[in-house]
């Protein structure tokens, strides 16, 4: 393992870091550290592995990034609902660090289901339904990360 494969190494680490804590931008910090060692390593073998790390991190993303809009929508929550909680998200991350995109996600889509629907029974439903969806997004971008980390680790080693 050269020092470069190290640093990449820890740099794909942290973005699964940030899958879990929002600091870091999550499996795009994978998907560019398989892509610089793509370009160092060279070959066909290495961008055979940097286009399955990239078509690994895309679906989890896409996945992730629809699971809380369709949960939410489910328990009857409208499309809107669902903008609000990603308006509530970019809020909170400005205003709380660290935990402020997982304090504003849920508050956005609670306020604006408690103001379509005026109670807060109906409007804890559609926010947990959408903090569900969230958790198996976080679930589903986790283990994509550690599939993609997996692959590259067994083209370093296997070279």
């Amino acid at each position: 393992m050269s020092p470069l494969e190290l640093v990449l190494g820890i740099v794909m680490l942290a973005g699964l870091v940030g899958v879990v804590v929002p600091v870091f931008p999550s499996l795009i910090l994978v998907i560019g550290a398989g892509a610089l060692w793509a370009i160092e390593r060279g070959g066909p073998g290495a961008w055979g592995v940097f286009a399955f790390m990239a078509a690994v991190g895309i679906a989890g993303i896409g996945a992730s990034s629809v699971l809380p809009a369709r949960r939410a929508s489910a328990s009857g929550a409208p499309a809107w609902v669902v903008v609000a909680g990603c308006v509530g998200l970019v809020v909170g991350f400005f205003l709380i660090p660290v935990v402020g995109a997982l304090v504003g996600f849920p508050a956005g889509i609670f306020v604006a289901e408690l103001l379509r629907q005026g109670h807060p029974g109906l409007a804890w439903r559609a926010t947990w339904e959408a903090l569900k969806g969230v958790g198996l997004g976080i679930a589903i971008q986790l283990s994509a990360g550690v599939v993609m980390i997996a692959a590259w680790a067994i083209a370093v080693f296997a070279a």
